[in-house]
C-alpha cells in the first residue's frame, strides 16, 4: 500500500517526518541541519499534533501510523507575483530575438485573440498547474489599458468564485506608468479593480512627471481603500529609481495600506551610496519585495551575440538584512516574457536559491514562497502546527540537497488532510486555441 493510498482515510499519524524547523511553532523538537524529525497527526482536515518521532501518539483502530521514512514536508506555495492573463500563449505569439521589447510587441500583437473564452481557458490552465504542484494561493497581474482588459478580469472574477476553497485568488493591475498620467485612463482602471476587489498596479519606467504621476496612484488607492503592487525598476538602467520615489511617497503621505514592489533590478547596478540610502527609505516605508529571478534571468542584459553579464536579480540579502519582506514569485509562464515554465513554485524556489546564494545556511529563505507572500495577500498563517488546515506537501526528498537536486514530481499534495489527485493538464488541451496540426 503506497504513502498516498495511506493518506485516503482523512485521519492518519505521518511518522518520521522531516520539516523545516522554520515552519514549526514548536522550536523544541529535536533538529538537525536546519531541519526537525517528528510525527504530524492529521483529523477531520487538521494537523491535531506535532510531536517527537516514534512517541506512539494517535494508534488507534481509526488512526493509522504512516511511516514516510524521513519524507520533508512543507507547507502549501503561495505564488504573490504571475501573469495568468498572457500565460500559455507562446506557441501563438514567440517571443522573436528574446528582449523585453520584442516580447512586449509580441503580446500586444496576440491581444487580438484574447476572447473571454481564449483568456479564460489558458487562466484556467495555469492555475490548475499551480494546484496540482501545490500552490494554494496566487496573485496575478492583469494587463488593463487594452480593448479586451475587461475580459480578463471578468475571467478572474469567474476563476476566484471556481477555485474558491482550492486556490485563493487574487488580481492585480498592470498598466504602464506613463499612460495613468492621463486622470481619465487612471481613474477608470482604479475603479475597475475596486469593482472586482483587486489591488492598484503599475509598471514604472523613467517618464515625465513620474513622481507626480506615482503621488496620484497613491491617492486614487486611498480613495478606494486599495493596496498597491507595482513593477518596478525593471531595467539595467542605474538611472532608473522609481523604487525610492515610490518609498519617499507612501512615508509622506502615511499610506494605510500594503505596498508590494517587484523586480527592482536596477538597483543591483547603482552606486553604494544610492543603494544604501534607498533601501534604508524602503525599510523605514515598510515596502514588501518580490523577487522574480528566473525571469528576470531571461531578460536582463539580453543582447544578440553578447552573452549577458549580470542576473538581473535584485539586491535581496542586502535587502533582508534590513527587514525588508522579500518573496519570490514565478511571473510569466510560456508566453513572450518567458517561454518556459510550469507555475510550479519549487522550481522557482530552486532556481531563486542557485541565482540568489540564498543557502549556506538557507535559513528562513523557504518562507519566501510560503509564509511570506502568502502574509502579502492578507491570508492567514500557515504552518506545520496543531489547528493549522492539513494542507502541505510530501516530498520523498529527506534534506535540502535532495529536494533541490530532483523536480519532485512524484511530491504528494495533501489538502484538508487528504490527498490531492489533480496533476498538470496536458498541453494538448491547448491545441483547439492555436489551430495546430500536431
Amino acid at each position: 500500500m503506497t504513502i498516498r493510498d495511506q493518506l485516503e482515510s482523512g485521519a492518519f499519524v505521518l511518522r518520521n517526518c522531516s520539516v523545516p524547523a522554520i515552519f514549526l511553532a514548536d522550536t523544541t523538537v529535536q533538529q538537525v541541519c536546519e531541519i526537525a524529525c517528528c510525527d504530524i497527526g492529521v483529523a477531520a482536515g487538521k494537523i491535531v499534533a506535532v510531536l517527537p518521532p516514534n512517541t506512539g501518539w494517535g494508534m488507534t483502530a481509526d488512526c493509522a501510523g504512516i511511516d514516510v521514512a524521513r519524507a520533508m514536508i512543507w507547507p502549501c506555495f503561495t505564488d504573490v507575483h504571475c501573469h495568468l492573463d498572457k500565460g500559455q500563449t507562446v506557441d501563438r505569439a514567440p517571443p522573436n530575438d528574446g528582449t523585453f521589447v520584442s516580447a512586449l510587441d509580441a503580446v500586444a500583437s496576440d491581444r487580438q485573440h484574447w476572447t473571454s473564452a481564449d483568456t479564460l481557458k489558458r487562466m484556467d490552465f495555469g492555475l490548475r498547474c499551480a494546484f496540482a504542484h501545490g500552490c494554494s494561493a496566487v496573485r496575478t497581474h492583469i494587463d488593463s489599458d487594452h480593448a479586451s482588459a475587461l475580459a480578463s478580469w471578468d475571467a478572474f472574477e469567474e476563476l476566484r468564485d471556481r477555485w474558491t476553497g482550492r486556490v485563493d485568488l487574487q488580481a492585480v493591475s498592470l498598466v504602464q506608468i506613463g499612460a495613468l498620467a492621463d486622470p481619465t485612463l487612471s481613474c477608470a482602471v482604479a475603479d475597475r479593480v475596486a469593482h472586482f476587489g483587486g489591488i492598484l498596479g503599475a509598471s514604472t519606467r523613467q517618464v515625465p512627471e513620474l513622481d507626480d504621476t506615482i503621488d496620484s496612484l497613491f491617492s486614487l488607492a486611498e480613495e478606494r481603500g486599495l493596496d498597491l503592487d507595482f513593477h518596478v525598476d525593471e531595467t539595467g538602467d542605474p538611472a532608473a529609481t522609481a523604487l525610492g520615489v515610490i518609498a519617499r511617497t507612501a512615508l509622506r503621505r502615511r499610506f494605510a495600506g500594503q505596498v508590494v514592489v517587484g523586480h527592482c533590478c536596477s538597483i543591483a547596478v547603482q552606486d553604494y551610496d544610492l543603494v544604501d540610502r534607498t533601501l534604508d527609505i524602503v525599510a523605514q516605508a515598510g515596502l514588501a519585495v518580490v523577487t522574480l529571478p528566473v525571469l528576470n534571468l531571461q531578460l536582463q542584459d539580453r543582447r544578440e551575440g553578447r552573452t549577458p553579464r549580470w542576473r538581473g536579480i535584485t539586491l535581496v540579502h542586502e535587502m533582508r538584512a534590513r527587514g525588508i519582506p522579500i518573496a519570490v514569485g514565478g511571473d510569466n509562464v510560456r508566453d513572450p516574457l518567458h517561454p518556459y515554465g510550469d507555475h510550479d513554485m519549487l522550481q522557482a524556489y530552486r532556481d531563486a536559491t542557485l541565482i540568489g546564494h540564498l543557502d549556506a545556511p538557507i535559513g528562513n529563505w523557504p518562507l519566501s514562497v510560503t509564509a511570506v507572500p502568502r502574509g502579502l495577500m492578507g491570508l492567514p498563517a500557515r504552518q506545520i502546527a496543531p489547528g493549522h488546515p492539513a494542507d502541505f506537501i510530501v516530498f520523498s526528498a529527506r534534506t535540502y540537497s535532495e529536494l533541490l537536486a530532483r523536480p519532485q514530481s512524484d511530491r504528494i499534495v495533501v489538502r484538508d488532510g487528504r490527498p490531492c489527485s489533480a496533476r498538470v493538464p496536458s498541453f494538448t488541451e491547448l491545441d483547439d486555441l492555436f489551430k495546430r496540426d500536431l
